[in-house]
């Protein structure tokens, strides 16, 4: 029993190789045709669809008995969704208020907005951490720091006391009005 756990036949194999090579040159073929965004981490939508494709993937060329045509259509099916869905979201916004998250202020300037923090379950440890990632030295050098809808934090920070944030940068950004220099 053990060894029947541990050993596959060659057919068995052989089914996982060319399972692999056939889903992944579809996986290339359907990223050609549906652009790169299919990968992008621009939105929540963008974040599952690479999950989904990597599971398939796996799914597809380490099951027992792979059925690689299904996987293949399922693949595509998801790539077709996934452009339906960025073409739904740029042609209405009302559909992309709908599907997107918004991006949240959690720092104006050295002011920690803790509110915000909480609303997107961040913790002032994580928010230091992203600060020392981001290379910030001291609180005077942040001006923004925004909960971005991927999940991703993004530091703004300048060495230059006298920076200013362009507020075009903060356009849908919840709570990103008033931003102006990284000293409060």
């Amino acid at each position: 029993m053990i060894s029947k756990w541990i050993t596959a036949g060659f057919d068995d194999v052989s089914m996982v190789v060319l399972s692999a090579f056939v889903t992944y040159a579809a996986i290339l073929v359907y990223t050609r045709l549906a652009g790169l965004r299919s990968f992008s981490k621009m939105s929540a939508a963008d974040f599952a669809m690479t999950v989904a494709v990597g599971s398939l993937f796996a799914s597809t060329i380490a099951s027992p008995k792979p059925q690689l045509a299904i996987g293949v259509v399922a693949l595509g099916t998801l790539f077709v969704g996934q452009w339906a869905l960025s073409f739904a979201r740029v042609k209405s916004t009302w559909f992309s208020g709908v599907v997107d998250n918004q991006p949240i202020l959690l720092m104006k300037g050295e002011e920690i907005l803790d509110d915000n923090l909480r609303r997107v379950n961040v913790t002032r440890a994580d928010l230091y951490g992203k600060l020392r990632e981001a290379n910030a030295f001291d609180f005077s050098q942040v001006l923004a720091v925004i909960f971005e809808t991927t999940g991703d934090i993004s530091v703004l920070h300048s060495r230059d006391s006298d920076a200013q944030l362009d507020s075009r940068l903060l356009n849908g950004v919840v709570g990103g009005g008033g931003v102006a220099t990284g000293s409060s």
